[in-house]
Order: C-alpha cells, then structure tokens, then sequence
C-alpha cells in the first residue's frame, strides 16, 4: 500500500461536501495548515470540524469558517474567533462545546474501538442536557458517545514512508489521538523520511493508524499569542 502523496491537494481531493474531519492542533499550535488551506482553495463545505480550538479569524480553520465551510464546530476552546462569535450568535453555525479532557478521551475512546465512555465533566452542568448518567460508587458520571469522524487530518513534525509520525514537542498535543480516531487519517510532515529511518522507539503514531501522508511545505507556525516583558534597564 502505497502511502505517500504528493501534495496537501493531492491528499484531501476526495474529502466530501458534509463530511466530519478531525483537525490536529492546540490554539495555532501543531494545527495542519497546509491540509487547511487545500480545504479552502478546494471550497468543500457543510463540514462538521472537531478540534480543540477553532482557529483564529485568518489563520487555521478561521479561514475555513470566513468561507462558509463549516456547518457545525466540536471544540472545547473557540474564544479568538470574532467571525466564529458572528455565526454563531446569528444561527449560521451549530456548535458544540465539550469538556478539553472529554473531547481527548472521546478522541482515543474512537481510536480504541470503544463506543462510549463514563466522565464526570458535564454531570449537572448544560453539558448534561439529553444524556445518561449513572452512578458509580456513589459518583454521578455521565455517558458521551466516542466520535465518528470520516477524516483525521494531523501535524507531525517527521513521518516515513510507512505513515510512522514522530511530533515535537507541545506540537504533538491533540495530533496522536486524532491519528488514531479517523475512518481515513492524513498527516502532513515537515520532513518526509524512508521507511526504517526512524527510531522505533521515538515513533509516536504507529503507521497502522496512518493512510496518507505527505511532506508539506511554506509552514508559517503562526503564535496565537505572544506574552514579553519590558526590557530590564540594564
């Protein structure tokens, strides 16, 4: 089987309008910018998009939201988007907010192959609203159902020819689990290797998980927000 694609187009051309894509990322960080902006150029729409955060209003998913892309968001974190604020509040977008920690575990519940999973994020809270509880040991927990993505597109920073992926640093984040989770997942990498050139045991994401990957390229690596202190005076 044969892995390697050529470009982001290449790897997102058959991705359809209504689909539900995972996007690997945390804020700006380790997010799949090239697959991105193949997504744009591309003008797939009616998308439901699950990623922690939800871009920013001209960079990462933001460019797909300023496009009318996406029909419904499954974040946990969507405070830096005004274009995100707008069609929400105008009823142009469903949005779901999830719990982060609920979000991963949906996240790797999908990846493991189990349906759902027990949490006590949510129990007494709108989270709740429509869904089971139970108790255990004397402990409210709530049922959420695994995710059912038909794509899961990821950032790592190497990956071979076997679909192997290696990320770094705080850029791994939401990426290994999202690898795991999609129906078909595409990852994009910034140095594209032959196969058994990688340290097994610094192999983050197994290539069973992987179906298509491909070297990108022109990474801007935006910083969503830049904390400094004045400059000492001496």
């Amino acid at each position: 089987m044969n892995k390697v694609f050529t470009n982001a187009a290449h790897a997102v051309e058959d991705i359809a309008d209504g689909s539900t894509i995972m996007l690997g990322g945390f804020g700006l960080c380790g997010i799949p910018e090239n697959c991105i902006a193949a997504l744009v150029k591309q003008g797939t729409k009616e998308l439901t998009c699950i990623s922690n955060n939800a871009g920013v209003d001209d960079f990462g998913i933001g460019l797909m939201l300023q496009q009318k892309q996406v029909k419904k968001m499954i974040s946990s974190y969507v405070g830096e988007n005004a274009e995100f604020e707008r069609q929400l509040l105008s009823g142009e977008l469903d949005v779901e907010l999830v719990p982060q920690g609920t979000l991963a575990t949906r996240c790797m519940a999908a990846g493991y192959g189990m349906p759902a999973i027990f949490t006590p994020a949510g129990v007494g809270t709108e989270v709740a609203q429509g869904k089971e509880t139970r108790n255990f040991n004397g402990k409210e927990y709530l049922l959420e159902m695994a995710f059912d993505a038909d794509y899961a597109i990821v950032k790592a920073w190497k990956g071979d020819a076997l679909g192997n992926l290696v990320y770094k640093d705080t850029a791994r984040n939401f990426n290994p689990l999202m690898a795991m989770a999609g129906k078909i997942t595409i990852a994009e990498v910034e140095e594209l290797v032959p196969a058994g050139t990688l340290d097994p045991n610094q192999v983050h994401t197994p290539g069973i998980y992987v179906h298509r990957i491909f070297q990108g390229q022109d990474y801007e690596k935006r910083i969503e927000q830049r904390t400094v202190r004045k400059q000492l005076p001496f």
